[in-house]
């Protein structure tokens, strides 16, 4: 049993918010614990890491809820005059859609850090959160509570190493975390980008591995690639800085490694490419490149 600030265990928390109590009993009669409330009392949680709702989704529950009512209430804590969502926010808005006045809640009395902790879990076990949004109620509960990771892990049951791979994501650039929220890149790409040092690349790489659908596995293979340039023969000319920079610009370019032998006068010029999909990306933007 995993313990919170307070004492209580998470599983009894997650537990008592999300059995499978129902709205009604057979006769039609409220089920013990829950009551209905003024829809105009209940106000989204702020701190809810789910940024992001479906509107098609959400219209499809609203059209159950028209026909079969909320069947499974929502979760609050009294805050003042209002009542702040815990779990449910997607009953809760759909609920708007369909028109209902008034809404079954179940009443709690959860202190912040738990509130915070409980909507954490809710969407990491119905798989709810993006890995962005994810990371970051990660990154807030740390730093609110001055958490360790250990401390973090061993309070949500999640493995230590899995909550410190899901916070490096945050490290990338705002262009490659937008590709995640969009699902256009898995967690997986995330963590493989994450490993490469240079902000221009990663993006490249991110827009390549959208654009292309590329596996995980093929973006961790030129990932690995291009963080491990081969050695130069001990007889290889240094490059000149103008080269160096010439390279570099067509790494960025074809977002694949890129190996000049040689000089300003003499050399060799070695684009890499890991599959056959990544050398038709290659060659559809040379072609691009020939048609400007």
């Amino acid at each position: 049993m995993k313990k919170t600030g307070q004492g209580l265990s998470i599983d009894a928390l997650f537990s008592d918010y999300a059995s499978d109590i129902t709205t009604y009993d057979s006769n039609g009669v409220l089920n013990k614990g829950v009551e209905e409330l003024d829809i105009d009392l209940i106000i989204p949680n702020p701190d809810q890491p789910r940024k992001n709702f479906d509107e098609d989704k959400l219209n499809e529950l609203a059209d159950s809820i028209k026909n079969y009512g909320l069947i499974q209430p929502i979760t609050v804590v009294k805050k003042g005059s209002k009542y702040i969502i815990i779990a449910g926010e997607r009953r809760y808005r759909a609920s708007i859609i369909a028109g209902l006045s008034k809404i079954p809640v179940l009443v709690k009395n959860y202190n912040d850090k738990e509130c915070k902790e409980i909507a954490l879990i809710e969407n990491i076990q119905r798989s709810d959160l993006n890995p962005i949004e994810e990371a970051i109620a990660y990154s807030n509960l740390i730093n609110e509570y001055n958490l360790s990771q250990e401390e973090l892990s061993k309070t949500l049951c999640k493995s230590r190493s899995a909550i410190a791979n899901s916070l490096r994501i945050l490290t990338l650039p705002p262009e490659v975390k937008q590709l995640v929220i969009d699902g256009k890149l898995s967690a997986g790409h995330a963590k493989a980008l994450v490993s490469l040092n240079d902000v221009d690349v990663q993006i490249k790489y991110a827009k390549a591995a959208a654009n292309k659908q590329l596996s995980v596995r093929t973006l961790e293979l030129m990932v690995k690639s291009y963080n491990n340039n081969e050695p130069m023969p001990k007889k290889q000319i240094k490059l000149s800085s103008e080269l160096k920079e010439f390279c570099n610009d067509m790494q960025r370019i074809f977002a694949t490694k890129v190996k000049i032998i040689g000089n300003e006068d003499k050399g060799r010029i070695y684009l890499d490419y890991y599959t056959k999909d990544d050398l038709q990306r290659i060659y559809e933007l040379i072609d691009s490149l020939k048609n400007q």
